[in-house]
This record gives structure tokens, C-alpha cells and sequence, in this order.
């Protein structure tokens, strides 16, 4: 269980949530964090309220189900896990607290959540993909699958247990799915052309789970201006990798925004 943490929930398809609010007393988007499959409010860390500074726009976290403080997870998760995110809970969240217009920050798994609302919703201001997957690669299903070796044979379900109710069962929710064969076929590209807000596309050269090749889909088939930033020397979490480009780049993206340029 994560501690020293207040935590609010909010009631989103039969499920409790938990949910932080960033408040910089400013007008503009709402950035909205969507996180990585084993991620969490705390798994962030201090990068929502450093992008909220940054930026000079309030910011909304959340656990999804089977997550962080929010309701553990009791049934396996199907192939279509994330579209269930995208097309059912995340439309209610955002209606239940008011965040209208947002800028959606998604980071791998939250990303791919991100494009799939944004494909078929109208109201989203911008899009930050931080490492997104739009299909699955050899390199995603190789690593996933060492996830599930260092699980079982280190420290890493202690380590995941500092962010989770209950740790077992938000790995198993990720690593179960993933490495099922039928999620092999497991697509969004379908989406791209309808994602016609701005976004900004993140990609380490060293990541673990994908390869450029996610961002170069994303460019060529997205319906709106497309942004992308390849890093050196980072791997699958730009936002800690290399936090100050990051921070710098999603500043100026959100400036333009603004700015309507």
C-alpha cells in the first residue's frame, strides 16, 4: 500500500479510483496523466505536479482499476483491456471531475489509452505519448516476459508493493495479458486517422518494451500535426530518463496550444 499519500476515490463503472488533483489557480487545460501498465498515482512521483508548474495548468492523476489505491483487481483482463479504459471509464472520469478539454499525458499503456479516446472523442486539446504502443513487437513480448522472471525470482514484487493494494494482482492483470497469444494481434492503428489534435510523441532509443517504429506509425497515419522526440540515453520512461527534456518539450507544446499555433 503506498504510504504517506491522502487519497481520494471517485466511483467510475462500478469501481473506486483513486484520483489527485494540481491546482495552479491559472486558466488552461487540464493535463490529465494516464499511466503505464504497472504505474499508479505514486508511481509517478513528482512529475505531474512539475509539468503542472512548468506548464502553469492544473493537473488530474489516477490510478486505474486493479491499480495503485483504487479498487484491486478481481477478474483477468481481457485483450480488449484498454479500450475499456478509453471508450468507457475515461469519459466518465472526466465528466465526474470536471475535465473538460484536456491534455491527455500518457505514458506506454497510457499512452495507447490516450490515442484510442482521442480517436473517438472531440474534445481533446493535445496529446503526450511517452513512449506509446499502437501494436505489439517481438522487443514488448521478450521484455514483458523477463518482467515476469524478475517477479518471480527478486525483489520486484516489494518494490511494486510500496505503489499497490495488492501487487500480485496488478502484475499478474499486465503481465498475464500481455503475454497471452491472442494479444499478439492486439492493434490501434485503426485510430490514428481520426486523432486529429495536435500531439507530441516521446521515444527513447534504448527503450525495452518498443522501437522507434511505434512513433514512425503514429506520424504517418495520425489525422492531426504530429510532434516527435527521439532521446538518447533513455530507455522505456522518458519523464524519468530525461526529465528536464521532457518537461522542457511538453512546455513548449503546451504553450502552442495556448497559443493556438
Amino acid at each position: 500500500m503506498p504510504e504517506n499519500q491522502e487519497i481520494s476515490l471517485v466511483s467510475v463503472q462500478g469501481h473506486k479510483l483513486e484520483f489527485k488533483r494540481i491546482g495552479t489557480g491559472r486558466a488552461g487545460p487540464t493535463l490529465v496523466f494516464l499511466h503505464e501498465g504497472l504505474g499508479s498515482v505514486s508511481m509517478w512521483r513528482d512529475f505531474p505536479e512539475k509539468a503542472a508548474q512548468a506548464t502553469g495548468c492544473d493537473a488530474l492523476v489516477y490510478s486505474r482499476y486493479g491499480h495503485g489505491c483504487s479498487d484491486v483487481l478481481r477478474e483477468p483482463r481481457g485483450v480488449d483491456y484498454m479500450h475499456v479504459e478509453a471508450l468507457r471509464v475515461l469519459p466518465e472520469l472526466l465528466e465526474r471531475l470536471g475535465a473538460g478539454e484536456p491534455v491527455l499525458v500518457g505514458h506506454s499503456d497510457g499512452a495507447s489509452i490516450a490515442l484510442i479516446y482521442a480517436g473517438t472523442q472531440d474534445d481533446v486539446k493535445g496529446l503526450v505519448l511517452m513512449a506509446p504502443h499502437v501494436f505489439v513487437e517481438d522487443i514488448s513480448v521478450k521484455s514483458i516476459a523477463e518482467a515476469r522472471t524478475a517477479f518471480e525470482t527478486t525483489d520486484l514484487p516489494q518494490k511494486l508493493g510500496r505503489h499497490h493494494a495488492d501487487a500480485v494482482e496488478t502484475f499478474r492483470g499486465w503481465n498475464d495479458i500481455w503475454l497471452h497469444p491472442d494479444f499478439r494481434r492486439w492493434n490501434i492503428e485503426e485510430y490514428l486517422p481520426r486523432v486529429r489534435c495536435p500531439l507530441l510523441a516521446i521515444q527513447g532509443f534504448d527503450d525495452e518494451y518498443g522501437s522507434m517504429a511505434q512513433l514512425e506509425a503514429i506520424a504517418r497515419q495520425a489525422g492531426g500535426p504530429v510532434e516527435l522526440l527521439r532521446l538518447a540515453d533513455c530507455r522505456h520512461s522518458p519523464h524519468r530518463d530525461q526529465p528536464a527534456v521532457v518537461l522542457e518539450a511538453i512546455t513548449r507544446f503546451v504553450a502552442r496550444l495556448d497559443s493556438g499555433a
